[in-house]
């Protein structure tokens, strides 16, 4: 489910066209939404190209564009962004007010810590909680009160959404190290590695999602202009699409400055990362980096500070660099610069010790 849907649109294009897997218990929460206050559902089921038949089908399947599709136009319908989860209605446009109170923040971290401060002003049926336990964060429901037969819609929605906010706050794909809800497993549980990656366990405390703290430090990539584009087209935002993982540039680059000697090459440095090197290489490149030009990135910026702050030969310069010998440290510095480690030495500041 994504954080804000497309509206309905009133050409019949094919919607069936993908996989099928969003379960039609998503569909009957909608339904009963409608119920809820009153309305039809039909014109939304027809949009969608929904066959009411199968709606007492517990097997039914629909894609991810007639969801979209039938989420929007309920959405619209029913004036509830929350499709009737809570005991008050969300009105339109209650989330992309909720994310541009978030957008102005200066991490990733503080920017749900005032998504989930400002969801809860809005609706106080359930408490979202963001909390780092060791390297770990977490992303926590508690509900406030009983949410009936529209619990798993909820819970499920609630976690995609801020989920894949925070993706795209970041522009980037936040793996999660596991996810977990309140219920039996359902007997659609297998949709659940579709929509959250890594281990699913049901009949937990809480609902909750967890993930790499270092992702809270993050620096936030969009702006009001994005948020405005977004909200106009109504982006919906999946985690599927970001197949860049900011994360591991940054610890990439962290390991090549923190730990030279043990990230020389390649097969180093991956072991230390705990990855392969085919991973390591391969992820780089799905984050439009390489792993020589973050080598190079580092090196020239931890030479650069060695040469203008302290005294040190230029042979010592080359190994605090990173670099086996002198010889090619200058080599690899005219490429860098255009000129000689001593030249631009005595151009530069004067060296402290």
């Amino acid at each position: 489910m994504p954080f804000r849907l497309l509206p309905p649109l009133l050409a019949a294009a094919n919607l069936n066209v993908g996989p099928a897997v969003t379960p039609i218990a998503f569909v009957n929460a909608i339904v009963q939404a409608y119920v809820r206050q009153h309305q039809d559902p039909a014109q939304a089921l027809a949009l969608a190209q929904i066959a009411p038949a199968s709606l007492v089908d517990p097997l039914a399947r629909i894609t991810a564009a007639q969801m979209e599709r039938i989420s929007g136009a309920a959405m619209q319908e029913l004036d509830d962004e929350a499709l009737g989860w809570f005991s008050r209605r969300l009105p339109w446009g209650s989330y992309g007010m909720l994310a541009r109170a978030s957008i102005s923040a200066p991490s990733l971290g503080l920017a749900l810590q005032r998504w989930c401060r400002h969801h809860g002003l809005l609706a106080d049926d359930i408490r979202l909680q963001l909390t780092v336990t060791g390297d770990s964060a977490t992303l926590r429901i508690t509900e406030q009160r009983d949410l009936g037969n529209l619990r798993e819609f909820c819970l499920v929605s609630v976690l995609r959404n801020i989920h894949g906010l925070a993706c795209w706050l970041i522009d980037s794909r936040i793996p999660l190290q596991g996810a977990q809800f309140p219920f039996d497993a359902p007997g659609h549980q297998d949709v659940y590695g579709v929509l959250f990656s890594g281990p699913t366990t049901f009949n937990a405390a809480t609902a909750a999602i967890r993930f790499d703290a270092r992702y809270l430090a993050l620096a936030l990539r969009r702006d009001e202009v994005a948020l405005q584009q977004m909200l106009k087209r109504a982006l919906p935002l999946t985690v599927l699409q970001y197949r860049r993982d900011r994360l591991l540039v940054q610890r990439v680059r962290q390991a090549l400055l923190s730990q030279p000697e043990q990230s020389r090459n390649a097969d180093d440095l991956a072991a230390l990362l705990k990855l392969s090197p085919r991973t390591l290489h391969r992820q780089l490149k799905e984050e439009d980096a390489s792993l020589q030009a973050l080598k190079d990135e580092v090196r020239q910026s931890h030479a650069l500070a060695l040469l203008l702050r302290t005294s040190r030969p230029i042979k010592q310069v080359a190994q605090g660099a990173g670099f086996q010998n002198e010889k090619s440290f200058i080599r690899a510095f005219r490429g860098w610069t255009g000129t000689s480690p001593a030249e631009f030495r005595r151009a530069g500041a004067p060296a402290k010790t």
